[in-house]
């Protein structure tokens, strides 16, 4: 009878998970299906991004696309992604879905220790490629970039950032 119990649990598990993974694909495959509707809007969307006054990074965590690099700013001594990550990405995604891959660059400002901030830029480095992965960006289509600090004229709020760009 052990046996039997162990060959319900398996299936009983087997199935859960495949459940599980085609949620997981629905939601996704329902994610990029709306975003790719709203095509027409996304050019909209960026010129807002490009728009934003970098006294917005200051405050807070925001992201604009400049000349098709996706830049995240954050705000002094965070870490945290900005809303609107994933929006901003779409097109980064397709193309990487066709065969480019990506570069992930992180930046500091001059302020404070440089290696507290070496060590800060890679941390918002790693969020972004954390949305990138959770977009479905393999991490053989990315490439993590060692921390700079921004010298000459960059003003602390364009210091603070994060660069995708595509290779």
């Amino acid at each position: 009878m052990s046996n039997q119990d162990d060959e319900s649990t398996g299936w009983v598990l087997g199935i859960v998970f495949s459940l599980l993974v085609l949620v997981i694909g629905l939601v996704l495959g329902i994610a990029l299906h709306k975003s790719g509707s709203k095509k027409a809007l996304m050019p909209a969307t960026a010129a807002a991004a490009v728009a934003a006054p970098l006294a917005d990074a200051a405050a807070g965590p925001s992201v604009k696309i400049d000349n098709g690099v996706v830049k995240f700013y954050f705000a002094s001594g965070k870490a945290d992604v900005a809303p609107g990550a994933a929006e901003a990405l779409v097109e980064v995604v397709k193309d990487v879905a066709g065969g480019k891959t990506l570069a992930i660059s992180g930046f500091h400002d001059s302020t404070g220790s440089i290696e507290v901030n070496a060590e800060l830029a890679k941390q918002r480095a790693m969020g972004v490629r954390d949305v990138l992965k959770g977009l479905g960006v393999a991490d053989d289509k990315m490439e993590l970039r060692k921390p700079e600090q921004m010298l000459g004229g960059a003003d602390d709020a364009e210091a603070r950032r994060v660069d995708v760009t595509l290779q």
